[in-house]
């Protein structure tokens, strides 16, 4: 079943600034610690900084990030999710009610792992001149920890705004930086995700054992992605065009909607940067905020926060179960992929031998169409192939696909239609409606005529919302709509308490306490 993961090594290579350390015995003073390395020893060859890299992606994967904590602060600030029901915890609920104070201990975990990454991955670009035995490996090497740290800021200035920016490590106490300008942030992850598209190879350039590290044309996605937000459709468009289509190193849709979320269909033509995980068969989690340990589970929880027989602390929102095409509101067929996303009452599971009934999941209901039933979320769950003791608790070990090619044509759609070029934007749109397994009338319909800018807006805010619900990008996407005025003019507010101001996070109060520069 595993045959297509692979483990990249997380064990941190563990720095000294200095290897002196003191004690009260005679004559013991001055003497060389020979459990850790030195800066001056551990970056001498290219093993050396792989496992430095290794290191930044350990993070990337840890509880505090797409293990569970970055889920979390995404899915509670946008539309998509709403509460299982009392069971989640009250840190969770407040950010879910817009009630996000400077001490809200999920965001402080979210912020201070980014940083925790960006630091491992600056001591990458600090130190990696001093290998010279294997250059071209030194050099992709840098060009991931480039994209890692591109994608830190890419977090935080997304849903913070202004945040301090550090481009080499502290070495200081004094070292701490205020913040830096929004644009001042863009243009660094531009250089970056610049410099990592040169440095990077594409699929084909990574052996069996690396497949799982990032390749150009994720540099090239995400790229799109900054552009966006930012506002710049033509640099997003030409950033996002480089992504070739088909070919071995090309990005194409599955055929099967459901394969970009199960176990088995890892890294397939769709994937284009995914989280890796790997199940060590005794339901282990590592807890640890930044993944570190030779042998540290990096399985992830999101199959048991969301699992419809799990703990079930978020599921799909009524805004967003009632967003999906159906025959009951006028559609001319039902949109399948709101069966591919959410379970609901008497869907099966664990391959088709059981029923899911209302005691299997506990807390709220939804209302779907005028109907009031239990639903959850299938996207990343495990129990379509696990009966209910297995998967009553099993932290999991399926990938979180991250940017999938779906997204690319999504971004595209918007970026053509920003651009006056509306049938690219309406093909663009057609083209994810016509994945086999999904199979939707193209536009125009009835409930979408796509017949002005603002029309064809409206339809890439359903597509966007129906194809990548759940998947960490519609809060991003709420606050670019907003900035450019589409809330109340092409759709109404989608975020009950917002307010002028709000559109981003506070600055955690641990970071305030502790850097005098804020």
């Amino acid at each position: 079943m595993k045959s297509k993961k692979i483990y990249i090594g997380i064990t941190a290579v563990v720095l000294t600034a200095s290897a002196t350390i003191y004690s009260c015995k005679k004559n013991a003073l001055n003497t060389t610690n020979n459990n850790v390395l030195s800066l001056q020893n551990a970056f001498n060859t290219s093993d050396q900084l792989v496992s430095a890299v290794n290191a930044v992606y350990a993070v990337l994967h840890s509880q505090n990030l797409v293990a569970r904590e970055w889920f979390f602060l995404h899915d509670m600030r946008g539309d998509d999710d709403a509460t299982g029901g009392s069971q989640l915890e009250v840190a969770r609920a407040q950010l879910l009610a817009g009630n996000v104070s400077p001490a809200n201990p999920v965001m402080n975990a979210v912020w201070n792992s980014l940083y925790t990454l960006i630091h491992r991955a600056n001591t990458v670009t600090d130190n990696a001149s001093r290998v010279t035995d294997n250059t071209a490996v030194r050099d992709r090497v840098v060009g991931e920890a480039k994209f890692l740290r591109a994608w830190a800021y890419w977090e935080l200035v997304s849903q913070w705004g202004s945040v301090p920016l550090y481009v080499t490590t502290v070495k200081t106490p004094d070292g701490t930086q205020p913040r830096a300008t929004v644009a001042n942030v863009y243009a660094q992850i531009i250089k970056d995700l610049t410099d990592a598209s040169t440095a990077l190879p594409a699929k084909s350039g990574y052996t069996a054992t690396d497949i799982g590290r990032v390749t150009k044309y994720a540099a090239f996605a995400l790229m799109g992605r900054a552009y966006m937000q930012m506002g710049d459709y033509q640099s997003a468009e030409t950033a996002l065009l480089k992504i070739p289509a088909g070919g071995a190193d090309g990005y194409t849709l599955t055929n099967r909607y459901l394969d970009n979320f199960e176990e088995e269909t890892e890294f397939n033509s769709e994937s284009i940067f995914e989280a890796v995980y790997s199940d060590k068969g005794d339901n282990g989690f590592n807890w640890d905020a930044t993944g570190n340990g030779t042998t540290a589970a990096q399985t992830t929880v999101r199959n048991q926060e969301e699992n419809p027989i799990g703990w079930r602390n978020l599921i799909p929102s009524n805004k967003y179960l009632n967003e999906f095409e159906s025959t009951a509101t006028g559609a001319a067929k039902n949109d399948p992929r709101l069966s591919y996303s959410v379970y609901r009452t008497g869907d099966t599971f664990n391959n088709g031998n059981s029923v899911l009934v209302d005691a299997d999941q506990n807390g709220n209901s939804s209302v779907i169409n005028g109907v009031t039933v239990k639903a959850g979320w299938r996207k990343f769950q495990l129990i379509y192939k696990e009966d209910r003791a297995t998967a009553s608790f099993h932290p999991g070990s399926n990938n979180q696909r991250i940017i999938r090619y779906a997204e690319v044509l999504l971004m595209l759609a918007e970026c053509e239609n920003e651009l006056n070029k509306p049938a690219a934007a309406i093909g663009y749109l057609n083209q994810i409606r016509a994945r086999v397994s999904v199979a939707m009338p193209p536009y125009p319909t009835p409930q979408f005529l796509v017949n002005s800018k603002n029309a064809i807006t409206a339809a890439i805010m359903h597509e966007k919302s129906v194809e990548l619900g759940g998947e960490e990008i519609r809060n991003i996407d709420i606050i670019r709509w907003r900035k450019m005025g589409y809330y109340p003019s092409v759709a109404p507010e989608p975020i009950s308490y917002y307010k002028a101001g709000a559109e981003f996070l506070p600055i955690p109060q641990s970071e305030i306490d502790n850097n005098p520069n804020l």
